[in-house]
Protein backbone atom coordinates (compact mmCIF):
# COMPACT_ATOMS: atom_id res chain seq x y z
CA UNK A 1 0.00 0.00 0.00
CA UNK A 2 1.00 3.61 -0.49
CA UNK A 3 0.74 5.87 2.54
CA UNK A 4 0.03 9.51 1.81
CA UNK A 5 1.12 11.32 4.93
CA UNK A 6 -0.33 14.82 5.31
CA UNK A 7 0.77 15.07 8.93
CA UNK A 8 3.88 14.61 11.08
CA UNK A 9 6.45 12.07 9.87
CA UNK A 10 5.62 8.50 10.83
CA UNK A 11 8.16 6.60 12.91
CA UNK A 12 9.44 3.11 12.13
CA UNK A 13 7.38 1.80 15.06
CA UNK A 14 4.22 3.44 13.69
CA UNK A 15 4.89 2.03 10.22
CA UNK A 16 5.29 -1.43 11.75
CA UNK A 17 1.94 -0.97 13.51
CA UNK A 18 0.33 0.03 10.20
CA UNK A 19 1.73 -3.06 8.47
CA UNK A 20 0.40 -5.30 11.24
CA UNK A 21 -3.05 -3.68 11.29
CA UNK A 22 -3.44 -3.59 7.50
CA UNK A 23 -1.91 -7.03 7.00
CA UNK A 24 -0.39 -5.59 3.85
CA UNK A 25 3.13 -4.37 3.11
CA UNK A 26 3.87 -0.68 2.75
CA UNK A 27 5.22 -0.01 -0.73
CA UNK A 28 6.05 3.62 -0.05
CA UNK A 29 5.30 6.49 2.29
CA UNK A 30 5.01 9.95 0.78
CA UNK A 31 5.29 12.84 3.22
CA UNK A 32 3.33 15.80 1.87
CA UNK A 33 4.13 19.15 3.46
CA UNK A 34 0.77 20.48 4.58
CA UNK A 35 1.18 24.14 5.42
CA UNK A 36 -1.80 26.16 4.27
CA UNK A 37 -2.11 29.93 4.41
CA UNK A 38 -5.02 30.71 6.76
CA UNK A 39 -5.50 34.10 5.06
CA UNK A 40 -6.34 32.37 1.74
CA UNK A 41 -9.27 30.09 0.79
CA UNK A 42 -8.50 26.47 1.63
CA UNK A 43 -10.19 24.79 -1.33
CA UNK A 44 -7.64 25.84 -3.95
CA UNK A 45 -4.77 25.18 -1.55
CA UNK A 46 -6.03 21.64 -0.90
CA UNK A 47 -6.35 21.03 -4.66
CA UNK A 48 -2.73 22.15 -5.08
CA UNK A 49 -1.71 19.94 -2.15
CA UNK A 50 -3.32 16.89 -3.74
CA UNK A 51 -1.82 17.76 -7.13
CA UNK A 52 1.62 17.79 -5.46
CA UNK A 53 1.21 14.06 -4.69
CA UNK A 54 1.82 13.39 -8.39
CA UNK A 55 -0.58 10.51 -8.98
CA UNK A 56 -2.34 10.04 -12.30
CA UNK A 57 -6.14 9.67 -12.49
CA UNK A 58 -5.84 5.87 -12.93
CA UNK A 59 -3.45 5.66 -9.96
CA UNK A 60 -5.89 7.58 -7.73
CA UNK A 61 -8.54 5.04 -8.64
CA UNK A 62 -6.51 1.82 -8.44
CA UNK A 63 -3.59 2.10 -6.00
CA UNK A 64 -4.11 0.79 -2.46
CA UNK A 65 -3.90 4.10 -0.57
CA UNK A 66 -3.85 4.83 3.14
CA UNK A 67 -4.15 8.45 4.26
CA UNK A 68 -2.65 10.02 7.36
CA UNK A 69 -4.76 13.20 7.39
CA UNK A 70 -3.63 16.56 8.70
CA UNK A 71 -4.66 17.32 12.25
CA UNK A 72 -6.46 20.59 11.47
CA UNK A 73 -10.04 19.43 11.01
CA UNK A 74 -11.13 21.80 8.25
CA UNK A 75 -8.11 20.91 6.12
CA UNK A 76 -8.72 17.21 6.77
CA UNK A 77 -12.37 17.26 5.72
CA UNK A 78 -11.65 19.37 2.63
CA UNK A 79 -8.84 16.96 1.74
CA UNK A 80 -11.17 13.97 2.12
CA UNK A 81 -13.74 15.58 -0.18
CA UNK A 82 -11.06 16.20 -2.81
CA UNK A 83 -9.73 12.65 -2.48
CA UNK A 84 -13.22 11.16 -2.74
CA UNK A 85 -13.73 13.05 -5.98
CA UNK A 86 -10.50 11.72 -7.45
CA UNK A 87 -10.73 8.18 -6.07
CA UNK A 88 -14.48 7.58 -6.42
CA UNK A 89 -14.70 6.39 -2.82
CA UNK A 90 -13.56 7.41 0.64
CA UNK A 91 -10.04 6.28 1.54
CA UNK A 92 -8.91 4.44 4.62
CA UNK A 93 -7.30 6.75 7.19
CA UNK A 94 -4.95 6.39 10.14
CA UNK A 95 -5.92 7.39 13.65
CA UNK A 96 -3.03 8.08 15.98
CA UNK A 97 -3.31 8.45 19.75
CA UNK A 98 -0.90 9.48 22.50
CA UNK A 99 0.88 6.64 24.24
CA UNK A 100 -0.47 6.69 27.80
CA UNK A 101 2.07 8.03 30.29
CA UNK A 102 4.76 8.69 27.71
CA UNK A 103 7.32 11.38 28.44
CA UNK A 104 8.18 12.88 26.08
CA UNK A 105 4.83 12.55 24.37
CA UNK A 106 4.74 9.78 21.75
CA UNK A 107 1.99 8.62 19.44
CA UNK A 108 0.96 5.15 18.36
CA UNK A 109 -1.35 3.93 15.62
CA UNK A 110 -4.73 3.37 17.24
CA UNK A 111 -6.58 2.04 14.20
CA UNK A 112 -7.11 2.18 10.48
CA UNK A 113 -10.59 3.49 9.71
CA UNK A 114 -12.15 2.41 6.43
CA UNK A 115 -14.19 5.54 5.70
CA UNK A 116 -15.97 3.95 2.75
CA UNK A 117 -17.22 1.15 5.00
CA UNK A 118 -18.40 3.74 7.54
CA UNK A 119 -20.24 5.57 4.76
CA UNK A 120 -21.81 2.39 3.39
CA UNK A 121 -23.15 1.35 6.80
CA UNK A 122 -24.47 4.87 7.41
CA UNK A 123 -26.15 4.84 4.01
CA UNK A 124 -28.04 1.70 5.00
CA UNK A 125 -29.31 3.52 8.09
CA UNK A 126 -30.82 6.18 5.82
CA UNK A 127 -33.17 3.51 4.50
CA UNK A 128 -34.27 2.31 7.96
CA UNK A 129 -37.54 3.39 9.53
CA UNK A 130 -37.19 5.33 12.79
Amino acid sequence: MLILNFSHPLTDAQLAQVTALADEPIIQTRDILTQLDPAQPFTQQVIALVESVGLTPPEWQTLPLLINPPSLNIIAVTLLAELHGRMGYFPAVLRLRPVAGSTPLRFEVAEIINLQAVRDVARARRQENP
